[in-house]
């Protein structure tokens, strides 16, 4: 007997296709697309970002063509309390958010999966280029798309009732199913930057919300090289947009290395001092295989499950999406972790996710404190 499904249509190729998928392998399917934005014609246009007037009409017809129920769920109200407004809350603690992993976490797999649960649906279906192995996530064959990391915050019990339709198929091989089934979708771009900035100006965004406010940019001795308009339109590793007064005495460029909300102070310095290799998480969430391993096995996924109780073994860490990976070692610290890796990473930010992988396995994640 089929399951009852909802499967999120974002207006996209992905979403339209594992529709489709889960249709055709004869489960009771209802198509839902989130409007997510309380004013969508003030959203970037030509499929430009994710919470367009476009896309809930490309969603539509897809759900059309493939022959299911569809309807519109507004979550304007709670994507602008736990996404916009975590957004703009991170920048200003000098943290660096990631609003897509948010938005999966808080409302694709938090609030559409508790209203589909109580409508009594089995599962939410998305367009996401991951695999779920036994309730288990992986990384996508397609490497390019691999959407595992942005997942990564999910726990046990909210994977355990996803499905990942896409999880075995590069982006090509998708894109070729759409055309076949006749979904104008098939040719339609990825989305990109953030859907509910409309013109990719986040610091002109963050100033308008939070103000500007003029402080110092300095240099590792504390010297003022220059000045900004608020910290908040930083984040560590940046190179560009830095309008330094003065060049560095050996003539290299200079990058952000931290982020101080309190003075309102931005340190530059150079590339090499961006370079760690050792990173202090805090709210760590296991979700891998569970197995023998110490620790609760709940469906929260609070456990380690069958990771070893010393982090020892083959494992790697992801620090943002679509970033290198670095193999690592990890222990858990009072409420936190402590992950170090085998080489120096860059680009390190407080509020990214950090998450570890068993070959293509995720484990877990937590999220990064600091860095040194």
């Amino acid at each position: 007997m089929g399951l009852r499904v909802l499967a999120a249509m974002s207006g996209g190729v992905d979403s339209a296709v594992a529709a489709a998928r889960i249709a055709e392998a004869g489960h009771d399917v209802t198509g839902v697309h989130l409007a997510l934005s309380a004013n969508p014609q003030s959203h970037r246009t030509g499929a430009r970002g994710c919470c367009t007037v476009e896309d809930s009409r490309d969603a539509r017809r897809a759900a059309d063509v493939i022959g299911i129920p569809f309807y519109i769920w507004d979550m304007a109200e709670r994507f602008q309390r736990d996404v916009i407004e975590d957004f703009v809350a991170e920048y200003a603690a000098g943290r660096t958010p990631n609003p897509c992993l948010r938005c999966n976490e808080k409302i694709k797999f938090a609030a559409v999966l508790d209203r589909a649960l109580a409508l009594g649906f089995d599962a939410v279906a998305t367009g996401h280029h991951a695999r779920l192995v036994d309730g288990v996530l992986s990384r996508s064959p397609d490497q390019g798309k691999d959407q595992s990391y942005v997942l990564g915050v999910l726990t046990r019990e909210q994977l355990g009732h996803a499905i990942f339709p896409l999880g075995d198929s590069t982006k090509a091989e998708v894109r070729e199913e759409a055309a076949r089934r006749g979904l104008t979708v098939a040719d339609k771009p990825d989305s990109h930057d953030i859907c509910f900035i409309a013109d990719g100006d986040t610091r002109g965004f963050l100033t308008k919300r939070l103000g500007a406010a003029e402080g110092p940019i300095v240099d590792q001795s504390g010297d003022v090289v220059g000045s900004h308009q608020g910290a908040h339109g930083f984040t560590v590793g940046q190179r560009k947009g830095l309008h330094i007064d003065r060049p560095a005495a050996d003539g290299r460029p200079r990058y952000v290395l931290s982020i101080e909300p309190v003075s309102n102070t931005v340190t530059v310095g150079p590339r090499s001092a961006l370079e760690v290799t050792s990173i202090t998480c805090g709210r760590p969430l296991w979700n891998g295989p569970v197995g023998d391993g110490p620790g609760s096995s709940d469906g929260a996924g609070s456990g380690r499950g069958a990771v070893p109780a010393d982090g020892s073994g083959e494992f790697t860490v992801q620090l943002r999406a679509h970033g290198e990976v670095y193999p690592c070692r990890f222990e858990e610290t009072e409420g936190g972790l402590r992950i170090e890796i085998d080489r120096p990473a860059t680009g390190v930010a407080a509020g990214q996710a950090a998450v570890l992988y068993s070959g293509a396995t995720v484990i877990g994640s937590a999220t990064i404190v600091s860095a040194a």
